[in-house]
């Protein structure tokens, strides 16, 4: 990932660096806070995702000096801070998953794509897709949505959540098995992201 001209080339860099120049961390925060801001509001609706994109960026500076400089990428890390602060509102979440279970509408999704697409998608799979989510466990749901919405690898998930990958990928499989069967006959290739979620694609 490049940084701007004559700045730190890597996340790694821009951190070592802010230990002497904390203004310097906001370069992480430029080029980290809004996928973090869409995954926290993809789980917990957009007034929360202020205060966990906040929180998410307020904790990674506060401990920026145990950062393990040879991940040149922090989105893991940040990612895990964010999971973590989720984590402590799971009622929010949980009701915000059954809302869309009941009204099929994904406003975060609406503004990915077309919004007909969209409509279509909701109506066929968004209620029972997000009705499954809601009744995962949160270490699965964690797993499911960062690598369904937040594009994280086994590695990176696994390292953002302080879990083996093993841990990971049994999590993942079982997540997906409870998705799959909550979908029952609906087509969940409608759309690329439940074709992610359900493990489709």
């Amino acid at each position: 990932m490049n940084g701007p001209p004559g700045g730190p080339s890597e996340d790694a860099e821009l951190i070592a660096q802010s230990l002497a120049r904390p203004e310097l961390f906001a370069g992480l925060y430029e080029r980290h806070a809004a996928d973090i801001h869409r995954y926290a509001a993809r789980r917990l609706g957009e007034s929360a995702a202020d205060d966990i994109t906040a929180d998410t960026f307020l904790a990674a500076f506060r401990t920026r000096a145990r950062y393990d400089l040879a991940r040149p990428s922090a989105r893991p890390w940040l990612y895990g801070i964010a999971a973590n602060l989720i984590g402590k509102h799971r009622r929010a979440e949980v009701r915000a998953l059954r809302a869309l279970a009941r009204t099929g509408h994904d406003p975060v999704a609406e503004s990915w794509s077309d919004r007909a697409d969209a409509r279509v998608a909701a109506q066929a799979t968004g209620g029972p897709l997000a009705s499954a989510l809601a009744a995962l466990s949160t270490g699965d749901r964690h797993v499911l949505l960062l690598v369904a919405w937040a594009d994280l690898g086994y590695q990176e998930v696994a390292d953002a959540l302080s879990i083996p990958v093993g841990t990971v990928r049994s999590r993942l499989n079982r997540a997906r098995r409870k998705v799959r069967e909550a979908l029952g006959g609906a087509d969940p290739t409608l759309v690329h992201e439940f074709q992610k979620v359900a493990g489709h694609g």
